[in-house]
């Protein structure tokens, strides 16, 4: 039996056009040589490739599809290539594949069958938002996506702030960002003015836009253009996190 390939695990920017800005010449480098792909979209794994220099005729490269709608007894085959002996690389639309993402399914099954997994290093918009936040990194949970439905998504947010001040913990979420006004007016109306709540927006590109406030001072602002630009939400109330300061003191 044929030694199997090596699964690399290449995180993609998290904007069109900076991938030579924010992968280390180690990432390219691995890269580069592969010609095999698993993806959620080849037209956007084609352009990325394209923006990190990529030294092969694009044509030239082959792309499996895994996404929401692949369905768990599909899996198995996209591993073929590496069970036959081909090293291939797992491409999520933005960020750190296998995190928030349906790659996290060809990893689990990749172990299952002994293939090497290999992580590489590259932008993570939830890691680069918790380090800009300056909120609690010590304890923290990403909670994905929450309920769209008004109600149910409002006793999610009442929820989150709850247990931030129960377990003294910084809570992170995202929304479609079409939908990102939409959130934030639902955090104003179920949040208290004295939690605290960052957003990050646009992290790693020209028109990034990080900012840490209670969510009164939010309120007292001109609220901030997020609208279809994909943004972190950080929520850590301030009780909570004014405790674990004093406690770092002692």
């Amino acid at each position: 039996m044929s030694r199997a390939g090596t699964l690399y695990l290449i995180p993609s920017s998290l904007g069109a056009g900076t991938a030579m800005q924010v992968l280390p010449p180690s990432t390219l480098g691995v890269l580069a040589r592969l010609t095999a792909f698993i993806v959620e979209d080849p037209r956007t794994a084609r352009a990325f490739l394209k923006a990190a220099g990529y030294p092969h005729p694009l044509q030239d490269a082959e792309f499996q599809v895994c996404n929401e709608h692949t369905r768990a007894s599909e899996i198995a085959g996209l591993l073929q290539p590496l069970l036959d002996g081909r090293d291939c690389g797992l491409v999520s639309e933005a960020g750190c594949p296998a995190v928030a993402d349906p790659g996290a399914a060809v990893v689990r099954l990749a172990h299952a069958r002994e293939v090497r997994v290999v992580p590489l290093v590259g932008p993570s918009a939830i890691l680069l938002a918790l380090m800009t936040s300056g909120l609690e990194g010590q304890r923290f949970a990403f909670h994905g996506y929450l309920p769209v439905e008004a109600t149910r998504r409002r006793a999610a947010l009442i929820e989150l702030e709850r247990d931030s001040r129960r377990e003294r913990r910084t809570q992170m979420f995202i929304e479609a960002p079409y939908r990102n006004m939409q959130l934030l007016r639902a955090i104003f109306d179920a949040c208290r003015g004295d939690t605290l709540l960052c957003l990050a927006t646009d992290l790693t590109l020209a028109t990034e836009a990080i900012g840490t406030r209670t969510i009164a001072e939010w309120k007292a602002r001109a609220p901030p253009a997020l609208n279809r630009r994909p943004t972190v939400f950080l929520l850590c109330c301030e009780a909570a996190w004014s405790e674990t300061v004093k406690s770092r003191e002692v």
